[in-house]
């Protein structure tokens, strides 16, 4: 375990299950004000507002900025799901810091804070918490990214598409706080750790989101990721297939001209997986 609060969240847990322990009504109405508010926000917010440089967006890529900045009309639609997904974080935020009180951790709840650029641009966001003097996030996952993005803070950092280590240590540096980690829950079957987000370089991810939002302004778009050469049985296919870090951009189709999701055209099973391709070799 990475942080003294996951033993006391678990020791209550198992209390819990025990039937040795409860959860308090006060801790109960502050989850159910939690989660009306969260439903207000996700069902009653009318349509979502325009582009802004956000906290929760500097940390993405910055060719998914621009596209967002200069054509937010070319972006895919969001999926029917969009909205309980967005209302799963909601919830698991709010239950998650039940928990965390009911055991006995310490911490500053939400803050709005802003972090001032270099060139006079002002980021505002709002951070999840404050445990020991360090900020924290608390984020939702599946049991993919639960066992694979959030293995560590190395591989969270070499497919961070979302931009949670740009994100996190905009908050560190705008509430003027030490940076700390997440709180990561599997969605898929209630399992919790804590990632810490030790040897980041505050400065150096602040640089970089200037230089993200710099590029983001640029009247031409920057790509900052190339396609990937497809493999089967460890030998390239000549196909190029859709880089990862794209996979989730809702700009994707527009970036990329040529992108069609077809079966994968060198299996042999029954159901081939579907892979998003660029270009394919000629036959």
């Amino acid at each position: 375990m990475n942080h003294k609060g996951e033993l006391a969240v678990h020791r209550y847990l198992q209390q819990v299950v025990d039937g040795e322990s409860k959860m308090d009504e006060s801790v109960i109405e502050t989850v159910a004000n939690d989660i009306k508010d969260a439903l207000n926000r996700q069902f009653n917010g009318g349509k979502r507002g325009g582009f802004t440089y956000r906290m929760s967006n500097i940390g993405r890529p910055s060719c998914q900025l621009w596209w967002a900045k200069n054509h937010a009309d070319k972006a895919s639609s969001k999926p029917t799901t969009f909205v309980m997904n967005m209302m799963i974080g909601d919830i698991v935020e709010a239950v998650f810091k039940a928990l965390l009180t009911q055991a006995g951790v310490e911490y500053q709840n939400s803050e709005a804070v802003t972090l001032k650029l270099k060139d006079g641009k002002n980021i505002t966001g709002t951070y999840d918490l404050v445990v020991d003097g360090a900020v924290d996030d608390i984020k939702s996952a599946s049991d993919w990214s639960y066992k694979y993005k959030f293995e560590s803070i190395d591989t969270l950092k070499n497919g961070d598409s979302f931009g949670y280590v740009g994100q996190l240590a905009g908050y560190a540096v705008a509430s003027d706080k030490k940076i700390g980690g997440w709180w990561v829950v599997n969605k898929a079957n209630g399992q919790f750790k804590y990632v810490k987000a030790d040897n980041i370089d505050l400065k150096e991810e602040i640089a970089t989101i200037e230089k993200t939002i710099e590029q983001a302004n640029s009247k031409e778009l920057v790509r900052c990721f190339e396609p990937e050469p497809e493999t089967f049985r460890s030998k390239p296919t000549g196909n190029m297939v859709l880089n990862k870090n794209c996979t989730f951009c809702d700009f994707r189709q527009h970036c990329w001209s040529t992108l069609q999701e077809l079966p994968a055209q060198k299996s042999l099973a029954k159901e081939p997986k579907m892979v998003q391709y660029i270009s394919l070799a000629e036959v």
